[in-house]
């Protein structure tokens, strides 16, 4: 896990808050870095699972954690591991992610220790919901998806589309 500079702000109301904005490589970090103007009202730490694209894209607060899959447990209890470290070091008041299996574990520990939890499933999931975006919507406050007709009364919830 390679980590760069982590900065933390006051978070009282009307505050910045801490976000946890967490993406696999590729169009799910295209997809988070396209929401990027309204993290930067924020402090805000971003991960990813490709290293380089943060330096790439100038963020200056990052992070590179192991990616994972089902099919290697192995992977996800490193994975796991990687990201309680980084939960302990930033301690953010929310994680946002677009997705894959990095941002879903972050948004169960987020969870868990009580985060504001945002989903945002794929746009490149045109017919359904991804497997993660499912599990995601069990757990994350707000459940979005970037199809209409995806939508439902109960999430994921349409508020447009990043791309």
């Amino acid at each position: 896990m390679s980590v760069q500079d982590s900065t933390a702000q006051s978070t009282s109301p009307g505050r910045p808050k801490r976000v946890l904005a967490v993406a696999s490589g590729g169009g799910h970090w295209v997809q988070l870095m396209r929401l990027r103007p309204v993290f930067d009202a924020h402090s805000t730490f971003y991960v990813t699972t490709m290293p380089g694209l943060a330096v790439m894209a100038g963020v200056p607060s990052s992070a590179v954690v192991r990616d994972a899959s089902r099919r290697h447990p192995f992977s996800v209890l490193m994975l796991v591991f990687q990201l309680l470290v980084l939960f302990v070091r930033v301690r953010p008041e929310v994680v946002v992610s677009t997705g894959a299996a990095p941002g879903l574990v972050a948004m169960f520990i987020g969870c868990c220790l009580r985060c504001r939890t945002v989903w945002i499933d794929s746009i490149a999931n045109a017919e359904e919901l991804s497997m993660s975006g499912r599990v995601a919507g069990r757990v994350a406050n707000l459940w979005l998806t970037q199809w209409p007709h995806l939508a439902r009364d109960e999430g994921p919830f349409f508020r447009g589309s990043v791309l």
